[in-house]
Parts: C-alpha cells; structure tokens; sequence
C-alpha cells in the first residue's frame, strides 16, 4: 500500500483522527517555537551574537532531549495521557507567552534561557504522551503503518511551522515585536493542540492503571540502572559501542562548524547590523545543508549495501573532512554552501550506517537502552561541540586553525574506524 492509502485507511477512525490534529498541530507549533527561539537568540539586534551567547543557546534547546527523555515514559505511567497532552500543552502556552513577554518588556537574559528549557522540556512529555497513546486509538494490525506514517507527517509539521516562523521573522520589521510575535503564534498552536485533546474522555488514552509513586520511583532508579547495563552490553558486543563513538566525534565535529555557520553566517558574510540579512544567509546554509541531507538518503542505501556499513561510515567521515579542508579555500558563501552540502551528505550518511549497525547487531532485549544510550550520545555531543567552540572560535566564525583541526580529526577517524574497528559482532552470548 502506498503512504496515501496507509493514511487513508487510518484516518476512518474518529480518536485517531484526533489524536493525529493534536500531534500536527503541536508540532507546528513547535517548529515556530524553535525557530523563534533560534532567531531571538542567534539572529535578533538583542542577541550578543558571540560564540559564548551560542554555546548557552544550544545547551538550553538540546539539554532537555538528554536531560528529560529518557526519563519521560516512566512517568507517564504514573499519569493520565489525555491530562498530559491537555495541562502541559496549556503550560506551554503560558511559558510561551511569559517569553515573548518578557523579552518586550526586559530584552534577552538569564529569564529567557530559564523559561525556554522549560518549555522544550514540558515538550518531551507530550511526546512521549503521543506515542504512549498511539496503541489506544490505532488496531493493533495498524500499529506498524501509523508508527510509520504519524512521525513522518509530525516531523512535516514542524518543518512548515518552522517555515512558518522564519517567514514571519524575515518580512516582520527588526526588533522585540517581531521575536514576540514569533513566539505569541506558536503560543496558538499549543493552545489549539490542547482544546482537540480535551475532547478526548479522561481514560481514553490510559493509562489502563496508575502506577503508585514506589513503583514509579523503582522504575526510575531501575532505568538508570538499565542504561549503564546497555552500555555495557554494547561495548561486549563492540560494533554498536563503536559505532556510537564514532557517531559521537562526528556529532562533535560537525556542531562545531554548525556554530561556525552562524556565527560566519550574522557576523562575517552579511552586516553584523542587520540581524534580517544574516538570517537570510543562514537560510540559505540550512538549504545547502538539506540537498545534502537528500543525497544521503538516495546514495546511502544502493552505495552502503556495496560496500557496507562500517566502511560507508568511514567514507563518509573522509568527505567531512573534505568538506572542512574546503573551507581552509575561502569564506566566500558559495564556498560555504558546498561545505554545508558536503557535510550534510556525511552526517546524514553517516548517521543512516550507524543506526543499521545499532539496529542490526544489538540483541532485541538491548534494543530500546541501545537508542536511549544513542539519543543521549547524540545530543549531549552537541551540546559539547558548542561548549568548544565558545573557547576555540572568534565572533567572526572563521579560524583556519580550527577548521584545520576539524579535518585532521575527521581523517584520523576515518583511519582508526577502518583499521581498528570490528566489521562483525561479537558472539551476542557474551552480552548479555
């Protein structure tokens, strides 16, 4: 079946239908709040537009998808869905418009941070809320079609909001209107998600029992417990562990010339006076780095399947570095175009290997750590790479010595990934 009549046939039943408006509509309004944030914090006249501001910015946007999601499910358990999707939504509503508030009335500080890794993370929980729902308003014959079908679309969604946002931030006049209008819009969005999941019934969505608070406690400590057991695991096994270290660097490498990108991006290629222009440049970045994004996913499966994973990832690692020893050339915007193209095809690749290696030599009863583990790795890589490029880059974005180092540090993973790294699993027996 195609993904029009996989979706048509979900849509025949009315909760899904509803639990489907919340999640689009939700994650449009997501999609405006990070850009929204994105734009007040990097591109607007209040921002510092320094490599330090940028670091803060991105701890507050990524902390909460390492800090609160691994978390989120098991308490869950120890509340209603429907409450969920209905109180933290309204919250979000009010923190959103508390931000925008704030930011008319007093510009951007310590508040602003504080507020908006409140929101992103009260937004971890209406996920997790989705999800846990899906199996309350889908068959279990659908289930498999609707968890493909429902996060395509919802990731669509928050494409468009964001898309949204940014045409709203670039024809809007510069200045603490426009980042509070931004953000006043996606405050609509989550107040109209929570007004359709308040028409569910209270126990509609479960769950069926509550768990009491020593349970949701004992879980807790045993999910912490459990992650560290994974780790373990994974590491026995050696493909997975190495192919989330070598996700790990890459994530590492590649944040550091995505702060490079904004920061070149506001204060080198466009008037550090005008916000607008050096949004318009970033924009175009962000497109050169999606044509990457799609050639990864046309390349990667008929080139991956010939060579393999592991060696596919080290390929991809070698044209990051590449892409870094371009940018040595020159800092003229065609040239970083090609970077973000180049670079966008390496992680993405990259990224598309290691999640088959995870998925394919973890043992199903590791599986769920595995990606948990993943997520934390990922994000807090980050989180890491704009720690170091708040001490290691100029305001200006451009460091030939960095950029440098960038690449010999690509190269050199590629060459230790190829020499040294496992191409088999070892005997799954000794996991677990």
């Amino acid at each position: 079946m195609s993904v029009h009549q996989d979706l048509a046939g979900l849509l025949h039943g009315r909760d899904f239908r509803r639990l489907f408006a919340v999640r689009l509509v939700g994650q449009a309004g997501d999609g405006m709040f990070q850009v929204g944030l994105a734009t007040l914090f990097f591109f607007s006249p209040e921002s510092q537009g320094t490599a330090a501001s940028i670091a803060v910015a991105f701890t507050v946007l990524l902390a909460p998808f390492t800090l609160v999601g691994p978390w989120a499910g098991v308490l869950l358990d120890r509340w209603r869905r429907r409450q969920v999707l209905v109180r933290v939504n309204v919250a979000r509503v009010a923190v959103t418009l508390l931000i925008g508030a704030w930011v008319l009335l007093w510009g951007i500080g310590p508040a602003v941070y504080v507020l908006a890794l409140l929101n992103l993370s009260l937004n971890r929980f209406v996920l997790a809320a989705l999800s846990a729902s899906l199996p309350r308003v889908v068959p279990r014959e659908q289930l498999l079609t609707a968890n493909s079908v429902v996060p395509t679309f919802g990731a669509g969604a928050a494409a468009l909001g964001g898309l949204v946002g940014l045409l709203l931030g670039l024809v809007m006049d510069a200045g603490t209107s426009k980042d509070a209008a931004s953000l006043a819009a996606a405050a609509v969005f989550f107040a109209v998600s929570a007004g359709v999941a308040a028409r569910f019934g209270v126990d509609r969505l479960g769950p069926g029992a509550l768990a009491d608070a020593d349970v949701v406690r004992e879980r807790l400590a045993r999910l912490g417990r459990g992650l560290v057991e994974g780790g373990r695991a994974l590491a026995r096994i050696g493909t997975p562990a190495q192919a989330l270290a070598v996700m790990g660097v890459h994530r590492l490498f590649y944040g550091v010339t995505f702060v490079a990108s904004i920061l070149l991006s506001r204060n080198l290629l466009a008037d550090p006076a005008d916000p607008d222009a050096g949004l318009a440049v970033f924009a175009s970045v962000l497109a050169a780095s999606a044509v990457g994004f799609g050639a990864a996913v046309l390349t990667t499966p008929v080139l991956a399947r010939r060579t393999g994973a592991q060696v596919w990832v080290v390929m991809c690692l070698v044209l990051a570095g590449v892409a870094q020893l371009v940018l040595l050339s020159s800092v003229r915007l065609p040239v970083l175009l090609v970077c973000a193209a180049l670079l966008g095809l390496a992680a993405q690749g990259a990224k598309i290997a290691v999640d088959t290696i995870v998925q394919r030599d973890t043992p199903d009863e590791l599986r769920g750590r595995a990606f948990a583990l993943y997520d934390v790795v990922y994000n807090s890589a980050f989180i890491a790479a704009a720690a170091v490029a708040a001490v290691t880059l100029p305001d200006s974005g451009y460091s030939r010595p960095v950029f440098a180092v960038l690449a010999v540090g690509y190269l050199l993973s590629a060459v230790v990934f190829g020499l040294r790294g496992l191409r088999s699993p070892r005997a799954l027996s000794d996991a677990v």
